[in-house]
């Protein structure tokens, strides 16, 4: 969630500074504090959001920040406060500001997102997955996760309240999913996630195809990746017990006609899909799923697994109809390792090879120039594409 929309009005008069109007506000959001009034000091509140300068005033304010998260959910201010909150965090110069003045505020906002009976629990996720994607509050996070009853630990939690339809019956929790990518960004996190007695990945795959929401499958899917890291893992994740190919591969898939010969080389669940089905229409997400089988070529028995699955078929036919360039290009770069010849002994892990300065070097100007060439090849397709009408607000 980038920012939420921020309204109007003050209860303090126009010649204040906004310092000075800060401090009026803590008595206006108390919790005995009248409706109307409260209500008035959090849409100020929110309106300050909108811009840089007041979200860097109200990040070091410790006593209006606790007051924000702590408003009584059935009062009417308290969506506006929840996404007040989203708005800061969404400012990542502001993260460091807002840990120091308010240490608890991970916790707190945790507790809000996973209380099944909380309204604004979605507004209380995007702001933990706005803050978790800097190292310094993701370590935060985590730490309240792992402080958690070491029976039902926080991250057992925050996966059971995403993969559970209803949980939260006024609350969606679409973004618990990019908090938790950005929690498996940690290793201590992807052993919980990889671990074989909690089946936790089993419970994500359904996710990949999760068809209302590209904030919840793109979440999922760049979990999926980020475990996908742990090349120790390989073998069980694409073996029988986990099986990750189907679920990465079938988002990917279009509605080709394979031969009979190429059809019994996929897995049945890609095996004569519909004539109606389409491929994941978010582009940053086909590139995760493209990247994470790329990440479970990197040994010798992981290639051949993603080999004798047809995983070059699928990729064949995405390849020919993907219209993104740097999708395009991850996608032939994936194909390359199917096709190619496989490396010298003892390169055969290909996250492991020790890459020489110099080579390394010419890898990355490599990149840069590959990277170029892409975004002028976007820049000329913009040049061509009719401008987009867009909708805009009306000023009141």
């Amino acid at each position: 969630m980038g920012e939420a929309g921020a309204g109007t009005g003050a209860p303090g008069g126009p010649e204040a500074s906004p310092e000075a109007e800060v401090v009026k506000l803590l008595p206006f959001l108390a919790p005995g504090a009248r409706a109307d009034l409260q209500a008035a000091a959090v849409r100020h509140v929110l309106a300050l959001t909108g811009s840089g300068p007041g979200r860097a005033l109200l990040a070091g304010q410790e006593a209006l920040l606790q007051a924000l998260v702590e408003l009584a959910p059935a009062s009417a201010p308290a969506r506006d406060a929840a996404r007040a909150l989203v708005n800061l965090a969404a400012d990542p110069g502001l993260h460091e500001t807002l840990l120091a003045a308010d240490p608890g505020l991970p916790a707190r906002l945790l507790g809000r997102a996973l209380d099944p009976q909380w309204p604004w629990a979605e507004e209380a996720a995007a702001a933990l997955a706005n803050l978790s994607r800097e190292p310094g509050p993701c370590a935060e996070l985590m730490a309240a996760l792992a402080a958690a009853e070491p029976a039902d630990s926080g991250l057992e939690r925050l996966v059971r309240a995403l993969c559970t339809p209803g949980y939260n019956a006024r609350a969606p929790l679409h973004y618990l999913a990019p908090l938790l990518s950005n929690v498996s960004q940690l290793p201590a996190a992807r052993a919980f996630l990889l671990d074989p007695d909690r089946c936790v990945v089993q419970r994500l795959l359904p996710l990949t195809q999760y068809p209302d929401s590209s904030v919840r499958r793109g979440g999922v899917v760049g979990t999926l990746r980020n475990c996908c890291f742990e090349h120790r893992h390989h073998e069980w994740l694409l073996g029988p017990e986990v099986d990750i190919l189907p679920f990465l591969l079938l988002p990917l898939a279009g509605p080709e006609d394979f031969s009979e010969e190429e059809m019994e080389r996929l897995p049945v669940d890609l095996q004569y899909l519909p004539p109606d089905k389409q491929r994941e229409p978010d582009a940053d997400i086909r590139k995760m799923l493209v990247e994470a089988i790329m990440l479970l070529t990197a040994t010798a028995p992981g290639r051949q697994q993603v080999r004798d699955q047809g995983a070059y078929l699928i990729l064949r036919e995405l390849h020919s109809w993907e219209p993104e360039p740097d999708v395009r290009a991850a996608c032939e770069k994936l194909i390359q390792v199917l096709i190619g010849d496989e490396p010298e002994r003892g390169m055969e892990n290909l996250l492991e090879v020790q890459v020489p300065e110099d080579v390394e070097q010419q890898l990355q100007q490599l990149d840069c120039r590959e990277q170029e060439q892409l975004e002028r090849e976007q820049e000329r397709e913009l040049e061509l594409a009719p401008e987009p009408w867009v909708e805009r607000a009306t000023p009141t």
